[in-house]
Parts: structure tokens; C-alpha cells; sequence
């Protein structure tokens, strides 16, 4: 029998089935990870598990072949960790997260607010942050039912109010035109420091702008009195504007930023075991930045890279957060009965009841708190270690006479009503206390708080004075009692009668009696 030869068509078609084959197993090897896309020695490769940030992700299962984790920030160095774990801003097989666990993490850098959230909302990236006291004028605004999976730090400096020559407290700014960058975390600063000093935001001048930026530029060209900005501007405004100053920062005012991360609920749904590990190397870095300068100084040249800024900016960047660790998470989401201080459930409830009464009718939209947040992530972490405990509350040095002294950042007035002859505090009065100052001095727990009590004139000065001395330490009692507070950030004043309320120096009426029956909280940076 003949052979039967091929045609050159046939000849043609089996050679293009063979390249077709052979290009198409490439391509499942370069995916499956099983060749290296992303070669250090040069530059130039090509990765095709990098995202492009202007196309969305379309799977979001743990079994998609897509394995980076894509995560929208800020020029900001509270994300340190992540991006020190990471071992850079790109996704590559070098991080530690991959090898760890096997995905890749991506830092898409985008400090347009508005461009990061059309982002997020197109699925090009999977995380992204957000400050826990704006998060209620958003949450409610974004698509895929959004939820906080983690917090990666507290501002410990990065914020701060700057004003010009004469503003020296709070009280001082009554009256003034202060720069702002709205329904931002500057925003939120300036409502919790208004409120330490007794004043409300109809008692200034909001002058509303983009960003901190736009804020720090308004006082530079003597626009405003004051601004809320970031550092490093809060030095450059200082240095640029004669006879101004930094009136308060978030050292002091050092539980009121925190820095979160969130998610659609679709992707947490689908991808627990992946955000677990992520988080759990997540907070293994934080725990190295917090132990070691060598590493933070590490940390600051991944960060320039990533963020197109000097080393020594980078590396202040870091040192202006604290890094959380499992431990402050824990304490952050109610996952620890005993933790007495600012969770992410008081932050956010207060703000949404404070930008709702501001007139911002977005906060309505926004869910209550336990819908807002996934807790789940840090619940199931397993961190041990010294190293993954929360941060220690301040330790203050005992006070000093040059601490009675000391000129005071802000004033707080609190009516209380004792018994008469009584230093006692009955329900009521310790109800006031929690009501219109725990939740401030908890937020200020870096300052000292100095307790002045004060009497009408009924009575002999000497007594008077020796009550109001006995009232205000009840008060440092309760406050280090209940709440926890170090006894020694406590200035105890007894000023009697000797500074009434102004228009009431004479107490010729019952109304001005009760006035000057009050205990004057007062922030001193220590």
C-alpha cells in the first residue's frame, strides 16, 4: 500500500498546533509561579502576576490564579510594616509574605483621595486605608458593603494644629479662621481639640480645604490663623511663618488617628486564610520596627523607594506612628475585656454622632459600627510573644512645682456638684466625668491632666481651699480608679475661691455660685 505524504497544509497546521502548545504551557508554568517572573538581577522582566492598577480584578476566590494582594496607600509611614515585610512596594518572590505563604503583595501608591476610592470601587485594588474617625462619613458611600479588617497604627505626631504669632491655647482660637482639610483625620483632630479647650466649631472659622497639604499651603501665604497639617509641614510652616508655633500635636493627642484597612465583604468572604496571613505578617513586621532602630532604618530606604522621598523623611515618618502590634489590635477591636482605653468602636461611633450633628448627611448612610468592621481576621491570628503585646500606657515622672505652673494647651470646665462641706463623689458626679471628659483625657493620654478645683465664697478662703484641693484629688482618684490612669499624670489644684468664672467674681447670684463650683480639666504637655 502507497504512504499517504502530508500536504503542506498539513505540514503547516501541525507545526502551529505544536508552537500554539508550547506557548500556551509557558504561560501555565509562568502562572503557576513554576518559572520566576521577577528576577532581582534584572530590572527590566517582566512579572504577569503584577496587576495593572487601571484594569479590575475579576476573581477574588483563594483559588484564583491571581495571587498578589493589591493594597492602596499614602505617603504615609504608618503602612511600614506591611511594606518592610514586603520587602519593597512591588509584588515579588522575595517578600516575605510569599515566602511565608505563597502570594505577593502589591503597594499601589495613591495619594489622590478621590483616584484611591474610584479605585477601590473598580476592583483594582483589594485593601485600602482609612483612618477609623472618617471611615462614617465613607462608609456608607462605598460599594461592596466595606468592612475594617485591621489597624496598622496610631499617629503619634504625624498630625499637628500650627498657629500664627499670639495663639498660644486653644481658647485663643475662638474667633479664628483655622485651614482644614474636610472629613479627613485633620478634621477630626481639630473637633477633639476644640472640645479639650471648650470650644465648638461654630466658635472658629472652618475654612474647609482638600487636603493637609492645601491646609499647610493656606497658612504658609497668611490665609488663616491656624491649620491643621502633617508632618513633616507642621516644621516648614514654623520655619516659614515667623512667631508661630506647633499648639498641639498627636504625641499628646495620641489615641485619635488610627490608621485601618478595608475590604469588600465579597473579598474577605472569599480570601479569610489569605488576609489572615496577611495580617499575621503584617503585625511580624510591626514587631520588628518597634524593637529595632537597624530595622526601621531598613524600613526607611524601602520606603523612599517606594515613596519617592528622602531616607530621613521616611525614616521620621516612622518614628511619628506607633506601629500596632496583635496586641493593640486586640485591644483596638474589644478583643480584650480588660483594656480600658480607645477602641476602634468608640472612634468611630462618636464621629459618626459628631459629622451627623455637623450637618454631613453622608454619615447617616453609614452602618453601625459592627457592621463596619470584620474582626474576624485578628480573632483568629496566633501571635505569641513579647514582642505581639500591646503598647504600655505612659508612665509619668512625679509632678514637679514647675508642672503646677505650667502653661496649659487647652481648658476643660466640668460642673460637678459635691454635697455641701463634701469632697465625695456621688453617681451623678462621676457620671458628668464620663460624660464630658474621659473620652478626652483617654484620646490626650500622652498629656498631663491638671485638676483645679473651685468653690464659690461661702465660707472662710482657708476652708474653701482646703475643699476644693480634697475635691480635686477625689476626681484624680476616680479617673485613676475606674478608668486606669497613671496617678502620676495627675496635677492636683485647690484654687478655693480665687478664680471665678468671668461675670461672676461678685457670686451675688445662685446661677453664679454654681458656675464657680465647677473642676477645671487642663492639658499640660508633658
Amino acid at each position: 500500500m502507497a504512504k499517504r505524504r502530508l500536504t503542506p497544509l498539513s505540514k503547516l497546521l501541525i507545526v502551529l498546533l505544536i508552537v500554539g502548545g508550547i506557548f500556551f504551557g509557558v504561560q501555565y508554568l509562568l502562572k503557576s509561579g513554576l518559572i520566576p517572573t521577577d528576577n532581582p538581577d534584572n530590572p527590566g522582566s517582566v512579572d504577569p502576576d503584577k496587576p495593572n492598577v487601571n484594569q479590575p480584578k475579576t476573581d477574588y476566590s483563594d483559588n484564583s490564579k491571581d495571587d498578589v494582594i493589591d493594597i492602596g496607600v499614602v505617603t504615609w509611614g504608618g503602612y511600614a510594616a506591611g511594606q518592610y515585610w514586603n520587602k519593597g512596594f512591588d509584588a515579588n518572590t522575595r517578600s516575605n509574605f510569599y515566602q511565608d505563604y505563597g502570594f505577593k503583595v502589591k503597594f499601589h501608591l495613591l495619594d489622590d483621595f478621590v483616584g484611591s476610592r474610584d479605585a477601590f470601587t473598580a476592583g483594582q485594588v483589594d485593601l485600602l486605608w482609612a483612618t477609623i474617625d472618617a471611615f462614617p462619613t465613607e462608609a456608607g458611600l462605598l460599594p461592596g458593603n466595606p468592612k475594617v479588617v485591621f489597624q496598622a497604627d496610631w499617629s503619634r505626631g504625624g498630625d499637628a494644629i500650627v498657629t500664627r504669632r499670639g495663639i498660644r491655647s486653644v481658647a485663643d482660637l475662638k474667633g479664628k479662621k483655622i485651614a482644614v482639610g474636610e472629613l479627613s483625620p485633620s478634621h477630626t483632630f481639630l473637633i477633639w481639640l476644640l472640645d479639650a479647650g471648650n470650644l465648638k466649631t461654630s466658635d472658629v472659622e472652618i475654612i474647609k480645604l482638600a487636603s493637609a497639604i492645601d491646609a499647610a499651603a493656606a497658612f504658609k501665604a497668611g490665609e488663616v490663623d491656624a491649620a491643621v497639617v502633617w508632618s513633616p509641614d507642621d516644621q516648614d510652616c514654623v520655619e516659614s511663618v515667623p512667631g508661630s508655633r506647633i499648639l498641639q500635636n498627636s504625641k499628646s493627642a495620641s489615641h485619635i488617628i488610627a490608621d485601618v484597612f478595608y475590604a469588600k465583604e465579597n473579598y474577605i468572604n472569599s480570601n479569610k486564610r489569605k488576609l489572615q496571613q496577611l495580617y499575621e505578617g503584617w503585625m511580624k513586621g510591626a514587631a520588628a520596627l518597634n524593637n529595632s532602630d537597624t530595622k526601621k532604618r531598613e524600613a526607611a530606604k524601602i520606603l523612599a523607594a517606594g515613596l519617592n522621598q528622602p531616607e530621613d523623611f521616611c525614616y521620621n515618618a516612622i518614628n511619628n506612628v506607633r506601629l500596632t502590634t496583635h496586641g493593640d489590635n486586640l485591644n483596638f477591636f474589644g478583643l480584650n475585656p480588660d483594656y480600658k482605653g480607645v477602641t476602634g468602636e468608640s472612634l468611630y461611633t462618636k464621629m459618626k454622632r459628631v459629622y451627623t450633628a455637623e450637618g454631613y448627611d453622608d454619615t447617616r448612610k453609614a452602618p453601625n459600627y459592627r457592621l463596619a468592621v470584620d474582626k474576624s481576621i485578628v480573632n483568629s491570628a496566633n501571635l505569641k510573644g513579647n514582642e505581639h503585646l500591646p503598647e504600655g500606657g505612659k508612665k509619668f515622672a512625679v509632678v514637679t512645682e514647675k508642672d503646677k505652673t505650667k502653661e496649659a494647651i487647652s481648658s476643660k470646665a466640668v460642673s460637678i456638684t459635691f454635697p455641701t462641706g463634701s469632697s465625695t463623689l456621688d453617681e451623678n458626679a462621676k457620671y458628668i466625668i464620663d460624660m464630658q471628659f474621659t473620652d478626652l483625657a483617654k484620646m490626650f493620654s500622652n498629656a498631663r491632666i491638671r485638676v483645679e478645683g473651685n468653690t464659690d465664697n461661702v465660707g472662710s478662703r482657708s476652708s474653701n481651699q482646703s475643699l476644693s484641693l480634697k475635691r480635686a484629688k477625689s476626681v484624680a482618684n476616680y479617673l485613676e480608679r475606674e478608668h486606669g490612669m497613671d496617678r502620676n499624670r495627675f496635677i492636683i489644684i485647690g484654687n478655693g475661691p480665687d478664680k471665678p468664672v468671668a461675670g461672676c467674681e461678685s457670686n451675688a447670684t445662685p446661677e453664679c455660685k454654681a458656675k464657680n463650683r465647677r473642676t477645671d480639666f487642663k492639658f499640660v504637655a508633658d
